[in-house]
């Protein structure tokens, strides 16, 4: 297993290098946060959960917790990526490989170990339970069980722990270049006492991600928009340059 090795001037570039690619091919980064994601105990780990519906999604965690929480960053990655990239250890990667059972139990505990360590931040783990890229609009999704058996084996250090919904939707919206939206729903603080096994979460995670998925479509396709907040802006597209253009010279001749 590969583990975390944090680095924070490796944290610092990605960051930066992060925001510099979604500049270059997104309109924009937009972002709804229902209350409380921001106001977390900062005592109490937290796992958000995502769907996995795009090759960018490994991307906006770490300017997500950059801009908007300042935890410990922690995000699982499939162990063949991981050994390709190595450097993602760097900003808080560890790998997962389901090929093999026994390093699979080795990352499971690993997680918790990660989330319940001590620090002067919260700890956060970012995970994809899909376990791979599926369609946005796919219904049902298919959870797997490992986010589930990470807060068992969290519950057993700890009194509780934080869960948050998170979903992102990449839409055209008359730009030539897409918006990227992620959405965040209020935390689900899960205390030991209310954890009832690993089906019966995994199926709550599932059934919330798809509602919130559809939430959000519903959002952006009837422009229910003014909530969002501007993450990343992007640099102009062709036609904004060619309106900008035209405005110009239009001037100029009057």
């Amino acid at each position: 297993m590969l583990k975390v090795r944090r680095s924070i001037l490796y944290t610092l570039w990605f960051s930066w290098y992060s925001r510099r690619q979604f500049k270059r091919y997104f309109n924009s980064v937009r972002v709804f946060m229902q209350a409380g994601v921001r106001e977390m105990n900062p005592r109490i780990p937290v796992i958000f959960y995502a769907n996995h519906a795009y090759w960018w999604d490994g991307f906006w965690s770490p300017i997500c917790t950059e801009e908007y929480f300042h935890q410990n960053l922690h995000i699982i990655i499939e162990y063949q990526q991981l050994k390709k990239h190595r450097f993602f250890t760097r900003i808080g990667a560890f790998s997962l490989d389901r090929s093999r059972p026994r390093s699979l139990l080795d990352t499971l505990r690993y997680a918790a170990e990660l989330l319940t360590a001590d620090s002067d931040r919260q700890n956060a783990l970012w995970i994809f339970p899909q376990g791979k890229i599926e369609p946005v609009d796919q219904r049902p999704l298919l959870f797997l069980k490992g986010t589930a058996s990470i807060v068992s084996r969290v519950l057993e250090k700890t009194p509780s722990i934080y869960l948050v919904s998170v979903v992102s939707r990449i839409e055209y919206l008359g730009e030539q270049k897409p918006e990227l939206f992620l959405s965040f729903l209020e935390p689900r603080l899960l205390s030991r006492a209310e954890n009832s096994g690993a089906d019966d979460l995994t199926s709550y995670m599932q059934g919330m991600t798809e509602r919130h998925l559809d939430d959000l479509g519903g959002k952006v396709r009837n422009g229910m928009l003014d909530e969002a907040m501007t993450l990343v802006k992007g640099k102009d597209s062709i036609n904004r340059r060619i309106e900008a253009f035209t405005r110009f010279f239009g001037r100029e001749k009057r």
